[in-house]
């Protein structure tokens, strides 16, 4: 298979649901796509189509294909049409990727990358896993499905990957919508962290000042971790840093109030003295785990890498953010920011550790976005910039959309990162709306 050939392609099964139709479709792929004759990874994704469409309409349907946040989130699984997706089912059929690394796609994790052997080689492995890779393997699939140039839909980190699409094979996307998924196109990581500190910041202070109690509430638990050990269900040590990851609740409309609820279960009376409740730490688990999705750690700063080392940019310039650190006096919460110390205290990343400190040293990362390519682009984009979005920061989308010729913004306050799960169908019609000039 040429790098431009067809990507070997079989059909597992096809189930329904209510209200929809359901196909697996695997696909095999070269791990290196500049290497078509070498290695080849299998790639999973299930194609959604509305039960409205009759069977035999369905080769009708125009593609869209949709690139999931992450890094390292799987496709989303539904049984039935809800949101954005029920909306897109009106008139498309949904292509929904398990990119490489994640769900069914050559799984990427404790247990299958000691495969390929030590931290060394799983990190030069793992090197074919950022976005052009993705989109070169959307590329084999499009065309082994018989399709034109399809719709693509990314959100959060599949807005990145809608990105690399535009820059590399933009005769592959008939038009691109992208939702809290602006990247800067230039520039090291720590310039992105550097916008979304303060940023988290401000939501920190927004949020205490809807449940002022949970401040203290917040650095009561800190403290209390500082001197009892509280162990999670897996086993490994809550310490205050990692209690500070529920910060990750902050980001969104549909789940920043669930962070009072989980906070008002932190405390109880023992025989041993006031301990964390089993059902707090529970949800805590949940939250701080990467147990289902370790490549949202181990790649996570790559997707900035362009030309040099990240170096663990989040981590480096925490100094800057003393009110950030587990020791502060009243510590704020945090957000997507991966640290060292997560890969001492995730039972599920302790083994990757050194090949996380291999990809975070890596000085040559290859570039992932054509600037110029970008400057002239043709393909009608639409995108929604979350105006206080905690993880992808309104300053730099707006720059990047800046140098995307004919990108059509859609700039709204009423909603953050997880807009989609607020109001996925309004987002999805206005986004579709802008990019066919309505």
């Amino acid at each position: 298979m040429s790098r431009e050939g067809l990507a070997r392609h079989r059909v597992l099964g096809q189930h329904a649901f209510r209200g929809l139709r359901s196909t697996e479709h695997v696909f095999e792929v070269p791990l290196d796509h500049g290497d078509p004759e070498g290695e080849h990874i299998e790639i999973f994704a299930r194609e959604y189509v509305s039960a409205a469409h009759p069977a035999e309409s369905t080769d009708r349907l125009p593609w869209l294909v949709f690139l999931q946040g992450g890094p390292g989130g799987r496709g989303v699984r539904v049984t039935s049409l809800s949101g954005w997706m029920k909306e897109a089912a009106k008139d498309f059929r949904i292509l929904m990727l398990d990119q490489r690394g994640t769900g069914l796609s050559a799984p990427a994790d404790r247990l299958t990358l000691p495969l390929r052997g030590k931290p060394r080689d799983q990190a030069e492995y793992l090197v074919h896993f950022r976005a052009d890779s993705i989109v070169l393997d959307c590329e084999a699939i499009r065309r082994a499905l018989g399709s034109g140039p399809w719709t693509v839909y990314g959100q959060s980190y599949g807005g990145f990957c809608t990105l690399t699409y535009l820059s590399l094979a933009p005769q592959g996307v008939k038009e691109a919508l992208i939702t809290g998924g602006l990247a800067p196109l230039d520039g090291p990581a720590e310039r992105v962290y550097r916008a979304t500190y303060p940023r988290l910041a401000a939501r920190n202070a927004q949020y205490f000042s809807w449940y002022p109690d949970d401040c203290g509430r917040v650095a009561e638990i800190a403290d209390h971790l500082r001197t009892v050990c509280e162990r999670l269900p897996d086993g490994s040590r809550l310490t205050p840093e990692r209690f500070q990851l529920v910060g990750n609740l902050l980001g969104g409309n549909t789940r920043v109030d669930t962070l009072h609820y989980l906070l008002e279960d932190a405390f109880t009376r023992s025989v041993e003295g006031r301990r964390l409740t089993d059902a707090f730490l529970l949800q805590v688990h949940g939250i701080v785990t990467r147990a289902p999705n370790p490549l949202y750690a181990v790649m996570h700063e790559s997707i900035y890498g362009q030309g040099e080392s990240t170096g663990w940019a989040a981590w480096r310039i925490l100094d800057e953010y003393p009110e950030f650190q587990p020791h502060a006096a009243e510590p704020l919460l945090l957000g997507e920011m991966v640290c060292p110390w997560l890969f001492e205290q995730d039972p599920a990343l302790v083994p990757l550790a050194e090949t996380a400190a291999l990809l975070a040293e890596k000085p040559d990362w290859g570039e992932l976005y054509d600037p110029a390519r970008l400057a002239e682009n043709e393909v009608p984009v639409a995108a929604a910039v979350y105006r206080d979005d905690i993880y992808v920061d309104r300053s730099l989308s707006l720059e990047t959309a800046g140098r995307i010729r004919g990108l059509k913004v859609w700039e709204t306050a009423d909603f953050h990162h997880d807009g989609i799960a607020d109001d996925g169908e309004g987002i999805f019609a206005r986004l579709l709306g802008l990019v066919r000039g309505a």
